[in-house]
């Protein structure tokens, strides 16, 4: 929690840089997706247009107020910033440099508007203004997402909250695999698209689980482990941390350095069990397997799905989309991180020579 609530002057120059880069990115609104010359003559086109008014609503992370107002501005959004009362002073302080920065070059202050107060009644007030507000996007956890679609009368677009899967298949390479695991776990671990859960093929266990253990206690990580894998991990050197885990550890975001182990006899059993605990966020499996890599990507229905690369790929910056909103897991109008041109619709265009229907 702290380190996402840290603002210090290397993330404030990282601020500037994501925001230097997504004014260096085209801008998405007016052109065109498709254009063609209907068998009438006329020529039929749709062109990106921006959504309107976007109501945001956040925890922690005062890094989103920038990330949002930035792109938001990019695609003439206007946007209603609700940030948690963790950040309200941060979120102020950055509101008040990005609104004083439109004013200067003569664009609308109240295009970026910050709700200053906690008063969570204001948060349902927001959710229902369907006559001034386009789209919710809530980023925080389940509780705030599911307050969302219950009292919204605006659309709502979910996302931003992950239980995140890696599967180590029989045939993968221990040492590449484990640097990719501690890489996804411990990278920045507060993130929506850190490491949970780690499935590792049987066949694989007994010689990949200790050398796990030992690298990921060296990063001061607890492991929750299955039975299988518990009875591996007891003979893990004394530094480990390990337990075994409880009836629900495998349905939690853990937010934190502790980490879900399980063995699985086969890749069905790996792509079943992400099925029954993912939230269809983050998923990858490490493979020297084409056809096993290409059946998990196939099967496993979430955001963004890997193969041999770390979950914490998953994010705006590193699909070279500047910056996001938030990691949209819904399925209607976006999915995966939601950038510039996630946040704008699209109209009809006809240009006709005088056409009338006959």
């Amino acid at each position: 929690m702290l380190d996402r609530l840290l603002l210090t002057p290397a993330r404030v120059t990282a601020f500037a840089a994501d925001t230097r880069g997504v004014a260096a990115l085209p801008d998405p609104v007016g052109s065109e997706i498709e254009s063609r010359v209907l068998p009438n003559g006329m020529r039929l086109s749709r062109r990106r247009t921006p959504i309107g008014v976007l109501g945001v609503i956040y925890e922690s992370r005062p890094n989103v107020t920038i990330d949002i107002a930035v792109l938001c501005i990019k695609t003439g959004n206007a946007v209603i910033l609700r940030g948690g009362s963790d950040t309200l002073r941060s979120s102020q302080a950055l509101v008040h440099v990005i609104r004083g920065a439109l004013e200067r070059v003569g664009l609308p202050v109240d295009t970026v508007q910050y709700i200053a107060s906690s008063d969570r009644a204001l948060v349902t007030q927001l959710l229902r203004l369907d006559a001034y507000v386009d789209m919710i996007i809530p980023r925080g956890g389940a509780a705030l997402h599911k307050l969302c679609r219950d009292q919204a009368t605006v659309p709502v677009i979910t996302g931003g909250v992950g239980i995140c899967h890696l599967f180590v298949d029989a045939s993968a390479d221990v040492e590449r695999s484990i640097d990719i695991i501690v890489n996804s776990k411990t990278q920045r671990p507060g993130t929506c698209n850190t490491l949970d859960t780690v499935l590792v093929h049987r066949a694989l266990a007994a010689k990949f689980l200790p050398h796990m253990a030992t690298r990921l206690a060296a990063k001061n990580v607890e492991l929750r482990a299955d039975a299988d894998a518990f009875a591996i991990l007891q003979d893990a050197p004394s530094e480990a941390h390990v337990l075994p885990a409880g009836p629900d550890d495998f349905d939690q975001e853990w937010l934190a350095l502790i980490l879900g182990v399980r063995i699985v006899d086969t890749l069905e059993e790996a792509i079943d069990h992400i099925q029954e605990h993912s939230l269809e966020h983050t998923d990858g499996i490490l493979t020297n397997n084409w056809h096993n890599a290409m059946r998990f990507v196939n099967e496993v229905n979430s955001a963004a799905v890997f193969v041999n690369a770390s979950t914490r790929f998953n994010d705006g910056g590193q699909f070279g989309l500047g910056a996001e909103v938030a990691v949209s897991t819904q399925k209607l109008h976006a999915r995966g991180p939601m950038g510039l041109e996630q946040l704008t619709t699209y109209k009809w265009v006809g240009l006709g020579d005088w056409h009338v229907r006959p």
